[in-house]
């Protein structure tokens, strides 16, 4: 999976908040590795100017595997704040897109459980003679 973080001229951007937001998303999205390609991280000051940057906000756009671009957007406080609210979402949006995949409307129907004994559903249950 191929990580790529930005930020915008209002938000500090150091070698440390890249690794440390690159760890965080490798172990929260680690079980779908294999079905993300890339992951595009943009970190900005969303009220600026207004609030002595109170506003972070980070967008995160995963590109899933046999699906289009899934994209959200999270604001908070801080910029791990952002992160972490983010990651959630994507986590959201990435388990029902691969259950819907998995587990077409809820999981498998009773037509496609193995038959039980013919012998014993024949059966009238006990204590319910006509």
């Amino acid at each position: 999976m191929q990580i790529q973080i930005s930020t915008d001229k209002n938000v500090h951007g150091s070698q440390a908040l890249a690794r440390r937001i690159e760890a965080e998303l490798e172990s929260a999205l680690a079980r779908f590795t294999g079905r993300i390609t890339r992951l595009d991280v943009h970190f900005s000051d969303g009220i600026a100017a207004a609030a002595d940057g109170v506003d972070r906000r980070c967008v995160l756009a995963a590109r899933a595997a046999g699906h289009g671009p899934v994209s959200v957007t999270h604001h908070a406080g801080s910029v791990d704040e952002a992160c972490r609210g983010a990651v959630r979402k994507l986590e959201n949006v990435l388990d029902r897109t691969y259950d819907r995949q998995f587990h077409h409307k809820g999981g498998e129907s009773i037509r496609h459980q193995p038959l039980g004994d013919p012998a014993v559903s024949d059966q009238e249950p006990a204590g319910l003679g006509h």
